[in-house]
C-alpha cells in the first residue's frame, strides 16, 4: 500500500497556526441572552415584515454549518465529519493551496484544458503549476503526469467530469492516480449529477489523499449563493476548518439551503430535464451545416466545434444570447461551450446559429 502521510504535506506554519476563536466557537447551543459576540442586539434595519426565512441577521452565523451538513450527510451519505463547506468551490480550492503548498518551493500538476481556478489560486499563492495536457480524447496522459511529479508536488488536480470538454475521466486512470502518488489528489465532481458515471464519494474511506469538490450552483440551482463542498478524510477536514475565515458562510445562505436541502426530488426532476434537453440540443445542433462535431457530454453543457467559431459567438451576441468562446483553449480550436438553457432557450439559440453565415 502507497505510503501517505498529512504531517509529511502540510505547511509548518500551517503546522503552528492557532486558529481565531470566535464567540460561536466558545458556545454551542441556545441561550436567552446573546452578549459575547459584540452584534447589533437590537435587530436588522428590514422593517416590521423582514425580508424571508428570518427577520433579523443582526446574530453571526453558525461558524461550522452544522444543520447544512447534518442534511448533506444523508443525501451524500457521508459522514460530517467528513464535510467541509466553502464561499463557493474556490474557498476550497485556495484552502488546498494555503494548507499544502509553500510559496515559491512546491508545485500542483493540473491537466489542461480543465477548470482556470486551479491555474489562478496558484499563481495567487506563488505556487508552480506543472502541465499535463489531456490526450486528444480528453483522457489523462498518466505517462506524462508521472514524469513531472517530484519531490515537491504537493497537489494533483482531476476535474471530472472535465471543464471545458465535458467528458468524464476513465475511472481505472483516476484510481492509478490515487494509488500510486503520495500527495493530495483532488477530483473536481461540480458536474457529477449529470454525469452517468458514480461519484468517487463513497471511496473516501479507502484514499486518505483523496479530495472530493462538490457544488450546489450546478445541479441544485443555487449558483447565487455561492457554496461549495469539499469531502475528505478527517485529518485533511480539520486542517481546511483551522484556515478558514470564521465565519465563512452567511446565515442568509444557510437559511435558504437549509430549505433547499429538503426538495432532492425537485433537484433530481430538474436533472433529467436538463439531461434530456442537452440530448435535444446535441440532436439538433449535429444537423447544422455550421457545426463540425458535437463532443460527448456528461455535464450540463455541449462542447460544440463550429465554423468560424469566434465570428458565430459574436453574432450570437448581437442576438442577445451569450455562450463562451472557448477556441483559443488548448485541444479545443474552434469550439463554443454551450449551456443546455430552457426549452425556448435552447429553440432561440438554434434558430439564430441556422441564420449565421461566416
Amino acid at each position: 500500500m502507497m505510503y501517505f502521510s498529512i504531517n509529511d504535506l502540510v505547511r509548518e506554519n500551517i503546522k503552528k497556526l492557532v486558529p481565531y476563536s470566535s464567540a460561536r466557537d466558545e458556545f454551542s447551543g441556545e441561550a436567552n441572552i446573546y452578549l459575547d459576540a459584540n452584534e447589533n442586539s437590537l435587530g436588522s434595519p428590514f422593517g416590521k415584515e423582514g425580508i424571508g426565512f428570518r427577520s433579523a441577521y443582526n446574530r453571526y452565523p453558525d461558524p461550522l454549518q452544522v444543520k447544512i451538513k447534518e442534511k448533506l450527510s444523508f443525501i451524500k451519505k457521508v459522514p460530517v465529519e467528513n464535510i467541509f463547506l466553502g464561499n463557493g468551490s474556490d474557498e476550497c480550492i485556495d484552502i488546498l493551496y494555503r494548507a499544502f503548498c509553500n510559496p515559491g518551493k512546491d508545485n500542483v500538476i493540473i491537466c489542461p484544458p480543465t477548470y482556470g481556478m486551479y491555474q489562478v489560486s496558484a499563481d495567487i499563492n506563488d505556487v508552480e503549476v506543472r502541465k499535463a495536457v489531456l490526450l486528444e480524447n480528453f483522457q489523462l496522459d498518466l505517462v506524462h503526469m508521472e514524469n513531472l511529479v517530484d519531490d515537491f508536488t504537493k497537489i494533483i488536480w482531476l476535474c471530472s467530469p472535465n471543464n471545458p470538454t465535458a467528458n468524464s475521466l476513465y475511472r481505472e486512470d483516476i484510481e492509478t492516480v490515487l494509488n500510486n502518488f503520495p500527495g493530495i489528489v483532488v477530483i473536481d465532481e461540480a458536474y457529477i449529477n449529470f454525469s452517468r458515471h458514480r461519484s468517487f464519494i463513497q471511496e473516501l474511506a479507502e484514499y486518505p489523499n483523496l479530495v472530493i469538490l462538490q457544488t450546489l450552483s450546478k445541479a441544485w440551482g443555487l449558483a447565487g449563493l455561492r457554496l461549495g463542498m469539499a469531502f475528505a478524510d478527517k485529518a485533511i477536514i480539520d486542517i481546511y476548518n483551522k484556515i478558514k475565515p470564521p465565519y465563512n458562510i452567511g446565515q442568509a445562505t444557510q437559511d435558504i439551503v437549509i430549505k433547499a436541502l429538503d426538495n432532492l426530488d425537485d433537484v433530481n426532476e430538474m436533472i433529467k430535464i436538463l439531461v434530456a434537453e442537452r440530448e435535444a440540443l446535441a440532436a439538433v445542433l449535429s444537423e447544422l451545416p455550421q457545426v463540425v462535431k458535437i463532443y460527448p457530454s456528461d455535464t450540463n453543457f455541449l462542447l460544440v466545434k463550429v465554423a468560424a467559431a469566434r465570428k458565430m459567438y459574436e453574432y450570437l451576441l448581437t442576438q442577445g444570447i451569450v455562450v463562451r468562446d472557448r477556441s483559443n483553449v488548448q485541444l479545443c480550436q474552434g469550439c463554443l461551450r454551450i449551456t443546455v438553457g430552457t426549452p425556448d432557450e435552447n429553440k432561440a439559440l438554434i434558430s439564430s446559429m441556422k441564420r449565421f453565415t461566416a
